[in-house]
């Protein structure tokens, strides 16, 4: 009778086993490419030990501190003087224009070089556009609602600044 009860439980354990998942098989094949990979590496000189008797010893090395010598074209250059004049009150990305609000007692004229400066912004042009209300004009004063064109994105609240070389 025993032998019987052993006989269907060892049938009822091959039914109910759990199909083999195609997931774990690719797994289990990118483990052997793994071993077979740490295989065909060369031992490391730290697991084969110290073959002589100077691998034990360590000799100070002595570093001589880098002269560092500035390079002729950047004494040439003088350092940009840069003048707050503005803030970027809107941009219109369709048009790639900007709308600044001026400071008081500044001007922006066609040919000025001016940075734009913000959280994600943050480059340099040369004015080659002005309007006030679709028409071009050279320069602009504080009370004057402008557009600028910009080669690149803006945002509101950016500042702008007139490079002074």
């Amino acid at each position: 009778m025993a032998t019987k009860r052993k006989a269907k439980a060892k049938a009822r354990g091959k039914r109910n086993k759990a199909p083999i998942i195609k997931a774990a098989r690719k797994t289990r094949k990118t483990s052997k490419k793994r071993v077979k990979r740490a295989s065909l590496r060369p031992a490391s000189p730290k697991k084969a030990g110290p073959t002589a008797k100077t691998a034990g010893k360590r000799t100070p090395v002595s570093r001589a501190p880098k002269v560092v010598k500035p390079s002729p074209d950047r004494t040439a250059q003088p350092v940009p003087v840069e003048q707050r004049i503005g803030v970027v009150t809107h941009y219109y990305g369709h048009l790639s224009v900007v709308a600044v609000q001026l400071e008081p007692g500044t001007t922006l004229r066609v040919g000025d070089v001016i940075h734009i400066i913000g959280h994600t912004t943050d480059f340099t042009q040369k004015v080659e556009s002005l309007e006030i209300n679709h028409a071009p004009v050279t320069e602009v004063v504080p009370n004057d609602d402008f557009g600028l064109k910009v080669t690149e994105h803006a945002r509101e609240h950016d500042v702008v600044f007139k490079v002074r070389s």
